[in-house]
């Protein structure tokens, strides 16, 4: 099974021998601007909560969070100053944005049972706050979507076998940009798959 990349800097280069899992970096100037800001921690906006996992396209995440600095700032400023774990679970506005969380008490299940989704217009900001989540991360050259967007997420056929897996934890998030094919909620080695999650759908900015 190919292994991506860790997060910094070699994540945004999206190449792990013939699989692919991400949008590439145009420059390698880019990558090292990106990782800068990164650990720079600005974009905090005073949330330590939890980091970025090393799955996150780190050139993504910086060129969005520069042209929607609004939705970002916003969001992280939320985080900071909201206890997800007392949260009613449902849709929470987050105030400054037009950014609405959903929190949602589910339960991981079985892969077949899991659909594969991507979007065109929004990021999908993934964060377990309890419990552990499996994601599947899809291979570009082996998934084909199997549908067109309704109206804006698609779905795919993909090779299990070429599938990577992350296990979500509360001390990470994870972003998924439109070029990150992924699939939520799958079933862990845990005893326990029930998991409470927040997701938050930013703008994407072409």
């Amino acid at each position: 099974m190919a292994a991506l990349f860790g997060l910094m800097p070699m994540m945004a280069s999206a190449q792990v021998a013939d699989a692919y899992y991400t949008k590439p970096s145009p420059s390698a100037a880019l990558t090292k601007e990106a990782t800068k800001w990164l650990k720079k921690g600005e974009w905090r906006q005073g949330y330590t909560g939890a980091d970025p996992d090393k799955s996150v396209n780190v050139v993504e995440f910086y060129t969005q969070y520069q042209k929607n600095p609004e939705q970002w700032k916003a969001l992280f400023a939320w985080l900071a100053k909201t206890d997800l774990l007392a949260l009613p679970k449902g849709k929470h506005p987050i105030p400054g944005s037009k950014l609405v969380a959903s929190v949602e008490d589910d339960e991981n299940g079985d892969l077949s049972k899991r659909g594969s989704e991507s979007h065109y217009h929004h990021i999908d900001f993934q964060f377990v706050v309890k419990g552990t989540e499996r994601f599947g991360i899809l291979d570009h050259i082996t998934s084909m979507p199997n549908c067109k967007y309704r109206p804006d997420v698609i779905h795919y056929d993909y090779d299990l076998k070429r599938t990577h897996f992350i296990d979500s934890r509360p001390d990470r998030f994870l972003i998924f940009f439109p070029c990150d094919w992924h699939i939520a909620k799958v079933k862990t080695d845990k005893a326990d798959q029930h998991i409470r999650v927040v997701v938050v759908k930013v703008d994407y900015i072409d």
